[in-house]
């Protein structure tokens, strides 16, 4: 009986040769054309019956200890009766027996096995393979042709991947391992295997031969990417793979292979990946890359091109993927532009105590250092003795990185306070008398400039699209930018835009999210609100927020009206919303006029100050006297003489000054607060208007020597002023000796000498209270 090699079935199965090497050497200029195509080598595809790599599986054994020349006789004799059932294992060095007994007592390593082929014959029809190895044949007897079939397919791959392990483990010569690599890859396009590591395994040999060859030249590099590259348009790279690819992206980022090769890849992972946390090198191969477009001499007008590509050109981006997958990597690149700083600041305040002040001393861990500067100059006499307690300005110095916060916690207590006493909380104390100051001074290499200001560009870009602006919000919506970037001007400056577009989106799904995820939570709401960490507009971008546009509330729309939001407003945003509709804003009039309607302020001299603000602007005072038609109890308020304690928002200028007090009466006006604010000497014409007025605080203003004269002049009953950190020397302040009334005295860090200080105390008889510390008479 003869028997053969031949096909079973209708599959043509034939030894696959290794294909010849079929890629040239490749080098594309530095900034090449986006055009041009890198030589590509053809692939041809596996087009028959399709299987499933096997790992295991149950067959008959039969092995053949006797010469191939005596294989024909053997096959036909009785002996071969004699089969094994075996449950064998393909592992990747070998193949081995659940049951290591009979024929499969021992392990059969893939390197002995020198062939396998299909094996029949007649009136005997046997689903067999022959194994040949020295001394012998192995010969496995499967159930039906199908199942045959996929032992040849899955051990013939086994044998040929750890030969590919083997060859290319001891890299010599890199035109020989260049070769071999090709051949690998082709195998793998080429297989009939149907399995997800029929091409990771050809993927993680070339990993595993990258990692541990770190000499290999620009060309060598591009030879290999281009030689792997038809087997990434459907898998992801390995991680040391993404290791290799992210070094040529740094190294040659105008590399055409970046391009044309990566850009397949980058498009698939962004598509595809589900989790970059179990990857973190697809992301950083991805991050890399899109620098790497930047590099380009368009620039962000490539990137801009790649992001439009992965959109699509339909209103509605068919991968829902895309956008959580590039917020993803923007995210963990702003990251790593302030990482340096995130290291070295452990012991950093958290975003609350940025905005609010640093915690005690004794809260924070020793390392940090902490420096009292000064105590807080209190306007009002009685309270100077427990001044130092309720404001404290501290520096947390670390390294580069130098952050100065104001102590500001007045707030809370004083909303506190008993409602039942005639002490009532006055609001007027809560606007911003010392305002939360936190500056952060951070410099950022040249290259972490750039990848900061290509990704904060990209999330622009994705905020212009209006079907990804819902998805985009909510991404942003729990602020998961480090507090460094949130306290860098650079970054919170360009960010805006972000917030804007989020702003004037009519979608309430949309500008929702700029409010806070959950209670005593800041939101982007608060952060570019006046006095928040983000703000350098003077509530500019905070006004659009709760703008009303045609006729459809946006923000506020859903919470504004509520007495809820209201009352947030007034505890905590009060001074920035007059400022505002004291400029004109019509939103803030709105505000201003509900807050009264409402009854959200109780003090009398806040809804004085606040009617005063209504009537100083046309819009205002039209609003105004709609109200008064409702509420007449309110003008009558007003007409009583106006309020006794006044304090201009921060920020203010000397016309919002002048419009404030030329829009009502100001006759019983006793106690007037311009803390930082930004009047200066000119504002002193119309101090000079107020008759009652006996209290005076100009700390951290540009008041100046010329502004004093002035006030000494007409203000002879001026009992407490506060000069604290203005620009005054000796020839302003020697003027106030003719103010005679003065009993309370601050001059805290100004130029005042000492000369000047003793002329002071000899001439002014009544002062009891003189604060000259950091000057030359301390």
């Amino acid at each position: 009986m003869d028997f053969t090699n031949s096909s079973c079935g209708e599959s043509d199965h034939r030894q696959i040769e290794e294909n010849k090497p079929l890629l040239g050497e490749m080098s594309a200029p530095e900034g090449g054309k986006m055009g041009a195509v890198p030589c590509r080598r053809a692939v041809v595809h596996f087009n028959g019956m399709r299987y499933k790599l096997l790992q295991e599986g149950d067959i008959q054994v039969c092995v053949i200890r006797h010469p191939r020349t005596f294989l024909s006789k053997i096959l036909t004799s009785k002996f071969l009766r004699r089969w094994e059932p075996h449950h064998l294992t393909l592992a990747d060095n070998s193949l081995t027996s659940a049951t290591p007994t009979g024929y499969m007592e021992d392990s059969m390593p893939y390197s002995a096995i020198e062939d396998v082929q299909l094996l029949s014959w007649e009136n005997a029809p046997k689903y067999c393979l022959q194994l040949t190895f020295p001394g012998g044949t192995v010969l496995l007897q499967a159930a039906n042709s199908y199942l045959r079939d996929q032992w040849f397919h899955s051990l013939q791959w086994k044998k040929k991947i750890y030969k590919y392990k083997k060859v290319l483990s001891n890299p010599n010569r890199w035109e020989v391992v260049l070769k071999e690599i090709r051949s690998l890859v082709d195998m793998a396009l080429t297989s009939p295997l149907q399995d997800d590591s029929i091409h990771q395994a050809p993927l993680e040999i070339v990993s595993k031969l990258l990692s541990e060859s770190i000499n290999l030249t620009t060309q060598e590099h591009e030879s290999i990417i281009v030689a792997i590259a038809p087997l990434l348009e459907n898998n992801h790279p390995p991680p040391d793979l993404c290791e290799f690819f992210c070094k040529h992206c740094r190294e040659r980022p105008r590399s055409m292979v970046v391009i044309e090769v990566f850009t397949p890849v980058v498009q698939r992972i962004l598509k595809h990946n589900m989790d970059f946390g179990k990857c973190p090198r697809l992301r950083l191969f991805t991050q890399e890359y899109i620098l790497a477009l930047n590099e380009l001499n368009a620039g962000m007008e490539v990137v801009k091109k790649f992001i439009h590509s992965m959109h699509g050109p339909t209103a509605n981006c068919p991968h829902p993927r895309v956008l959580p997958n590039l917020v993803a990597v923007c995210l963990a690149a702003i990251y790593s532009c302030y990482e340096e700083f995130i290291n070295s600041r452990d012991n950093s305040p958290s975003l609350k105590e940025i905005r609010n002040g640093c915690q005690q001393q004794c809260d924070r861990k020793p390392n940090i250092p902490l420096r009292l500067l000064h105590t807080n100059p209190d306007l009002v006499s009685q309270e100077v003795t427990s001044a130092d307690s309720r404001h404290k300005t501290v520096i947390v110095t670390s390294n580069e990185v130098h952050v100065e916060v104001e102590r500001n916690n007045t707030v809370n207590q004083k909303l506190k306070a008993n409602t039942g006493n005639d002490s009532e909380p006055n609001l007027i104390d809560c606007l911003l008398i010392s305002p939360a100051c936190s500056t952060m001074s951070i410099e950022l290499s040249p290259q972490a400039e750039r990848v900061l200001e290509c990704y904060v560009e990209i999330l622009k870009i994705l905020s212009d699209y209006d079907d990804w602006r819902p998805a985009l919000a909510s991404l942003l919506q729990p602020i998961p930018f480090p507090k460094e970037a949130l306290a860098h001007e650079t970054f919170t400056k360009e960010l805006k835009y972000v917030i804007q577009r989020f702003a004037e989106d009519p979608r309430q799904e949309v500008h929702s999210c700029l409010l806070s995820v959950r209670a005593g939570k800041d939101g982007w709401f608060q952060l570019y609100s006046p006095g928040g960490v983000a703000c350098d507009d003077d509530g500019e971008l905070f006004a659009s927020m709760v703008r009303v546009c045609n006729n459809v509330h946006i923000l506020m729309g859903s919470c504004y009206k509520t007495k809820k939001f209201l009352l947030s407003l007034a505890e905590n945003k009060l001074g920035p919303c007059m400022l505002l509709a004291l400029r004109g804003n019509q939103t803030m009039v709105e505000i201003l006029c509900l807050m009264l309607e409402y009854n959200i302020i109780e003090n009398n001299d806040t809804q004085l100050q606040i009617i005063s603000t209504l009537e100083s602007t046309d819009v205002g005072k039209r609003m105004y006297e709609q109200l008064c038609d409702r509420q007449r109890e309110l003008k009558e308020l007003q007409r009583k003489g106006g309020p006794t304690r006044l304090t201009l928002p921060s920020k203010s200028t000397d016309a919002d000054l002048a419009r404030l007090l030329s829009s009502g009466s100001f006759g019983n006006l006793e106690n007037l607060s311009l803390a930082f604010t930004n009047v200066t000497s000119a504002c002193a014409e119309q101090l000079i208007k107020l008759p009652s007025l006996k209290q005076l605080n100009l700390w951290s203003t540009q008041f100046g020597d010329a502004g004093l004269r002035v006030l000494s002049e007409h203000l002879t009953t001026l009992q407490v002023l506060n000069l604290c950190e203005t620009p005054v020397t000796d020839a302003g302040l020697l003027a106030l000796s003719s103010m005679k009334s003065l009993c309370s005295l601050n001059m805290n860090s100004t130029k005042l000498s000492a000369d000047t200080y003793e002329d002071l105390k000899a001439k002014l008889p009544n002062l009891k209270e003189v604060d000259v510390r950091y000057t030359e008479a301390w």
